[in-house]
């Protein structure tokens, strides 16, 4: 065979080409080598503009996961989706969205809290700490928990919010970041509300970050480049917006704004991450004025939470440098504890482990610490209880249950005790995933789009039952809300039941 023509095979059809290079008596065994390198090269090349292969990075940041995605085929089969979905009946309207008037601005708010397990109106739930107080089932069928729906869905790593009936997330869309509201039960898109924005990263990923948070009524969605979306919850109508960048006059983070808007009182808070005072900001939740700001700390990745420390209830942040307890009416500093890692990359939610202590933990090597605050008078101060490398939460969170911490050392299941920091425990490969705790269990949802149910015990890893999930790179968080568990990733979201 004439080289000419071994290569114009070798090019139509790597593969055979490798094959006949091999064959080729007269071809030097390095010559053949790197031949084979060149042509695995443009199989993938192939693959890619013939078939959509991606290959996208895990979370270790050096080992690629490929699937067949091609992103024009993907927008394409979403906006199938909800067209078909349009030609459908809508679902009734929550009773409590249409007929419940809205209060006036300065009237006393006086709303009964939702039933415990039914909505998850916060990030990680309704404290925010990743536990979901309601049953679930823990016998789980050899094929995996019924499903409900699965459909595509917009890039980015937000999760759900669940309240009256409705989950809500935050998607790219082509290039608009999207807020879209889902009727929970059949996953039927009912209301979209987008803007013109399109953050990308390459070694993240491109899309928003933040998981928006409903609040009587109001959806407070942050898009990646820092707009700042309130919406009506019930029909999608904007109510207000603000630039918090702009505001603050901060630049973005490299990864992008990642943290959920937090509800305290009557304001909206965010982590702006300003130099000049507007580190953390305050606006009027239901007008969007200004209220206050503080702080010059370069900001992270985890999401403000109002929390009580100590006795005194404040907001508790972790910026890219410290932990810190902040006055919930105007924003001063009460205590702060140093936390710097690598390039500030702090992702973790802390838990508050009793009632003056809080675990903290980052990945990158940093490891994790308990530190306990100290009141005397109206100071307070921070001391270190244990520090260690056991538990490196890279970009997920841990949960507590009976005086443990569970969550992914980098990327394997872990549980250390809370008080000493002492390893109980170590199994279960989920790779860079994210998990939630719920009657006495670990949902976990691995980094590949599959989903464990763990027995939450500090004597041993107790897999009792894993299925694939969603297929896809999957770092965005799980949700349970009304008996349903809410997954997606950049490309497919699914709710499967599992109440008991």
């Amino acid at each position: 065979m004439s080289p000419w023509l071994l290569l114009a095979i070798a090019v139509a059809v790597p593969p055979i080409g490798i094959v006949l290079l091999w064959t080729r008596a007269r071809a030097g065994f390095f010559r053949k080598l790197l031949g084979s390198l060149a042509l695995v090269l443009l199989s993938f090349v192939h693959l890619h503009y013939l078939f959509g292969l991606r290959a996208e990075l895990d979370g270790t940041g050096a080992r690629p996961i490929f699937s067949f995605q091609e992103p024009e085929s993907h927008y394409q089969k979403l906006e199938h989706s909800r067209s078909e979905q349009k030609a459908v009946a809508p679902p009734s309207a929550p009773a409590a969205a249409v007929e419940t008037p809205m209060p006036e601005p300065d009237a006393p708010v006086d709303i009964a809290p939702p039933p415990p397990g039914r909505d998850s109106p916060r990030f990680r739930g309704l404290a925010m700490d990743g536990r979901y107080e309601t049953e679930i089932a823990t016998e789980w069928p050899s094929a995996g928990l019924p499903l409900l729906w699965k459909q595509p869905v917009g890039g980015g790593y937000a999760s759900f919010v669940v309240a009256e009936g409705r989950a809500f997330t935050i998607e790219q869309r082509r290039d608009r970041e999207v807020v879209a509201a889902y009727d929970l039960p059949t996953g039927r898109e009912v209301w979209t509300y987008g803007w013109t924005a399109e953050f990308r990263e390459t070694l993240g990923g491109d899309g928003p970050r933040a998981t928006p948070t409903w609040d009587e009524g109001r959806l407070y969605a942050l898009g990646a480049a820092g707009d700042l979306e309130v919406l009506d919850g019930a029909s999608g109508e904007l109510l207000w917006e603000r630039d918090i960048l702009e505001d603050a006059g901060a630049e973005n983070l490299q990864w992008g704004m990642s943290a959920s808007p937090l509800i305290v009182d009557e304001n909206v808070v965010v982590l702006p991450g300003g130099r000049n005072g507007s580190s953390v900001a305050a606006y009027d939740k239901r007008t969007g004025a200004p209220r206050w700001k503080s702080l010059d700390d370069a900001q992270a990745y985890a999401s403000p939470m109002l929390v009580t420390i100590a006795g005194e209830r404040q907001i508790l942040v972790v910026s890219a440098s410290r932990a810190m307890g902040l006055d919930d009416g105007n924003g001063s500093l009460l205590w702060d504890y140093p936390w710097v890692t690598s390039q500030g990359i702090n992702v973790a939610q802390p838990l508050v482990i009793d009632e003056n202590r809080v675990f903290l933990s980052a990945g990158y090597g940093h490891g994790a610490a308990v530190v306990e605050v100290i009141r005397d008078g109206s100071s307070f101060s921070a001391r270190p209880v244990w520090s260690n490398t056991r538990m490196k939460n890279k970009f997920t969170s841990s949960v507590l249950h009976q005086g443990h911490i569970y969550g992914l050392d980098e990327a394997i299941l872990a549980c250390v005790d809370a008080s000493t920091g002492d390893l109980k425990w170590k199994g279960g490969r989920y790779g860079y995933g994210q998990l939630l705790f719920a009657a006495g269990h670990l949902v976990v949802l691995g980094e590949r789009g599959e989903l464990a149910l763990v027995e939450a015990t500090p004597e041993e890893h107790r897999e009792l039952a894993l299925f694939p999930a969603i297929e896809g790179k999957t770092w965005n968080h799980p949700t349970i809300a009304d008996g349903v568990l809410l997954v997606r990733n950049a490309n497919e979201m699914a709710a499967f039941r599992i109440a008991p």
